[in-house]
Order: C-alpha cells, then structure tokens, then sequence
C-alpha cells in the first residue's frame, strides 16, 4: 500500500513540473500571436511576415509536444497564412 502512495505522490509532482513546462509554452505562444495580430491590424506587411514564420514554428513545436492539438495548431497557422496573404495582396 505504501508503494502506490509514493507512485501517487511522485505522479503528482511530475504532473506539476509538466503544467508549468505547458503554460510557459502557451503564453509565450499567445505573446508571439497577439504581435502577429497587431502588425496584421496595423497593416505591416513585413513584420507581419516575419512573425507569421515565428508564429507558424512556435505552434508546430507546441504540437509536437502534445501541449496543443496537431489540427489546432494546422487550423490557427492556415488562418494566419491567408490573413497575411489578403494583407501583402
């Protein structure tokens, strides 16, 4: 019986040390995405570009990781891609 408490407890630390490893990727994440949607407000096609490559790295190694879905990650970088596209046109 013992032996499953210190499984439990050692599962509970590690699931705290992976929360915050997925947090501080989802809110660096959500920093480069909210560049990248006032540059496209602000019409600035080349930073735009620049932070569209960044964004677009950004979510797929979230998705690599797990920390997002695969087609989450797919969905958000093609939105992106046709807005900057409707932009530099």
């Amino acid at each position: 019986m013992a032996e499953r408490r210190r499984q439990s407890l050692k599962a509970q630390r590690k699931d705290k040390k992976r929360h915050k490893h997925n947090l501080l990727i989802k809110t660096e994440l959500k920093k480069t995405l909210k560049k990248l949607q006032g540059s496209i407000a602000g019409k600035n096609i080349e930073e735009a570009k620049t932070l569209l490559k960044e964004v677009t790295s950004k979510l797929a190694k979230a998705a690599k990781k797990n920390t997002i879905h695969k087609n989450t990650a797919r969905r958000k970088v093609s939105r992106l891609s046709k807005k900057v596209a409707r932009l530099a046109a």
